[in-house]
């Protein structure tokens, strides 16, 4: 595939809300799709960020090789990075979530209030020594359909965002109360004006992340199965029962095709009905737990 170019002016608009919004907030999670690690964080994310503590959420760990997820967490964790796995649709993880914001709350309540009594000490006014706890405020972030939507949603234990499987749901922005008075501001899904790595925007597109729309779909999935036979042949003769791989994609893709019975009159191949059955069987979990970005 050539580059993928998908830089809508929401986005730009994005950028700015992100970046001037930065500074209302404590803390950022940064949302990812736990099967592409890398694809998934947007480098402008970071250079907005900064030194500001984050907590990187790996989305979608029921659908990523779970020895992967482990790893990937130990390798996004720092001394200002929190990395966590979690499961949005059933809220497998969300409680832990909960818990390290609670910290997080309580470490920068904290802090506050030991500049606010060094402060006190200096002018000699006792008043300004008072504890206080200022509820957390918090960001969420990420490429589109990383789960950000469905993420805010068990946080707030309400319907507040409208969710779904498309890029570009989430419009606007929105500050959203959550257990405890914190406060969090959503934000839409952002990704950067160009992949510089044909690959990043070949996975992101695998799982979504980019509109099927804008791309010729016949040829993503051809690559998609290039892929997998590398890095997972066992998963693909399993599902689509191969007795074996064959040496190119086309050839997989054509076997494929031939065993769900994607044949026009003619005794053609139908190449657009078999790359959207392959595709959202991946999507779906059908393929089995996939991680295309490996930790080490």
């Amino acid at each position: 595939m050539e580059h993928i170019n998908w830089y809508p002016g929401h986005m730009k608009k994005t950028r700015e809300l992100i970046r001037d919004n930065l500074k209302l907030c404590d803390i950022v999670i940064e949302v990812i799709d736990a099967r592409i690690p890398v694809s998934s964080r947007n480098p402008i994310i970071d250079e907005l960020v900064g030194e500001k503590p984050r907590i990187i959420v790996l989305n979608k760990k029921d659908l990523a090789d779970a020895e992967e997820n482990r790893k990937w967490i130990r390798k996004l964790s720092d001394d200002r990075t929190q990395a966590m796995d979690l499961n949005c649709m059933t809220g497998d993880g969300v409680k832990q979530l909960l818990n390290l914001l609670k910290s997080e709350q309580n470490r920068i309540t904290q802090e506050k209030n030991r500049q606010r009594e060094n402060t006190a000490g200096a002018s000699g006014d006792a008043r300004a020594a008072v504890m206080r706890s200022k509820p957390l405020r918090m960001m969420i972030a990420g490429v589109p359909n990383v789960g950000k939507s469905s993420l805010i949603n068990r946080l707030t234990g309400k319907k507040s965002t409208k969710t779904g499987d498309r890029p570009g749901v989430t419009k606007g922005k929105q500050w959203l109360t959550l257990a405890g008075g914190m406060q969090l501001l959503d934000t839409p899904g952002i990704l950067w004006p160009k992949f510089e790595d044909p690959q990043v925007g070949r996975n992101l597109a695998y799982c979504g992340s980019i509109r099927d729309e804008i791309l010729d779909i016949s040829e993503l999935a051809l690559a998609f199965i290039g892929d997998m036979q590398v890095q997972y042949p066992e998963l693909l003769m399993e599902r689509y029962k191969l007795a074996e791989i064959a040496e190119t994609p086309l050839e997989n893709m054509e076997e494929i095709a031939r065993k769900r019975g994607f044949i026009l009159p003619g005794k053609r191949i139908d190449y657009e009905r078999c790359a959207r059955t392959v595709l959202d069987e991946f999507r779906g979990g059908k393929l089995g737990r996939i991680t295309l970005e490996k930790a080490e």
